[in-house]
């Protein structure tokens, strides 16, 4: 994809885009045939994924997480006198992406700023979004609002701040005794070797789960990134190691307590809740390790806060704040990033 450079106009929109997830049983199935549409995956394996779905009645909380956090954002948007509508699409489910387009135009929307709910770069987290935001365009025609996406934004101090005040939160639910010997996992979803070779997430990844160890005073043997919800063909190399497999290699160090953060994610959905809260909680009951979940930033007000600054940066020209090895990263990233990949590197959220 060639990302073109369009005369400034002012903007008169805000545009939340994310992945979408079922609202309810008679949706798994449809969700996934979107979510793996054109993609060689057996039926086999999009039913064994819509059971995860049914262990918590076919509802994905991804989509209540959007209307939170479009709630405290109209909020904090409005507390700064910043009068912008905020419309929201998906790219798998409703509202759907195009759907919301159509209505953008209707109303008169000439140019969006597209705030995607993913810190980070990688091909999946990033740049198709980017795609799915030019289909939609072109789907809707000549009419269609230019959009511009928000800067990707895992250094940002306020995404960082409210990433490590989540910890500090999880740190308090450790026994006392533990508080001086307890190691932190923070988690992100895998993607190819392929793909990784080709952006910066692994290293963006790190820098904020040091950035959150050291607010704590942890060196390196306390803490480490590990990955999670990994799919595809076991022939083909991911990120390691697994969150599971680190789980075990923790119990056989010694370790007794563990802090599980899911930093690569936003929300508490799907994946973080079926991988980590179910399968990576039974592997810690099995082993007997004792386990504490952090929570993801959700609608933590520093991260709201964050969102209101990121579009202040393209409204009124506002400072560009980052923290750690990177600078803030560019409105639109450099031609030949996060290249598209052989393979789909999610399994549906």
């Amino acid at each position: 994809m060639t990302d073109v450079t369009v005369e400034k106009t002012p903007h008169d929109a805000v545009l939340v885009v994310s992945f979408g997830g079922p609202e309810g049983p008679d949706d798994v199935l449809p969700f996934l045939e979107n979510v793996l549409r054109g993609r060689n995956v057996p039926r086999e394996r999009m039913l064994e994924v819509s059971e995860h779905y049914s262990l918590f009645g076919g509802v994905s909380p991804i989509n209540s997480h959007c209307r939170d956090l479009i709630t405290a954002l109209e909020q904090e948007l409005d507390a700064h006198q910043i009068e912008l509508p905020i419309y929201w699409g998906n790219r798998n489910w409703h509202p759907m992406l195009t759907d919301t387009m159509e209505q953008m135009t209707r109303d008169g929307v000439r140019r969006a700023l597209a705030f995607v709910t993913s810190a980070y770069s990688s091909y999946s987290s990033c740049r198709q979004y980017r795609e799915n935001i030019l289909a939609a365009q072109e789907a809707i025609g000549a009419n269609a609002p230019v959009v511009d996406k928000l800067r990707v934004f895992y250094n940002h101090p306020d995404f960082v701040a409210a990433c490590i005040d989540r910890l500090q939160e999880a740190v308090a639910d450790v026994g006392p005794e533990s508080r001086s010997t307890f190691h932190i996992a923070f988690t992100a979803h895998s993607i190819p070797e392929t793909m990784a070779d080709g952006c910066d997430y692994a290293q963006q990844l790190m820098d904020v789960s040091r950035l959150a160890a050291e607010s704590l005073g942890l060196k390196d043997g306390r803490w480490q990134l590990v990955y999670q919800s990994r799919s595809g063909s076991p022939h083909i190399p991911w990120l390691e190691p697994d969150i599971c497999d680190h789980l075990e290699s923790l119990k056989a160090d010694g370790v007794t307590d563990v802090i599980v953060m899911p930093i690569g994610f936003l929300s508490d959905h799907m994946e973080v809740i079926y991988d980590l809260d179910h399968e990576a909680r039974e592997t810690c009951e099995r082993i007997g390790l004792n386990m504490v979940r952090s929570k993801t930033v959700g609608t933590h007000p520093q991260f709201v806060t964050m969102i209101r600054k990121l579009i202040a940066e393209r409204l009124f020209d506002a400072d560009r704040e980052s923290v750690g090895t990177g600078p803030p990263r560019p409105d639109v990233c450099p031609g030949g990033c996060c290249p598209a990949p052989a393979i789909h590197p999610r399994r549906p959220e």
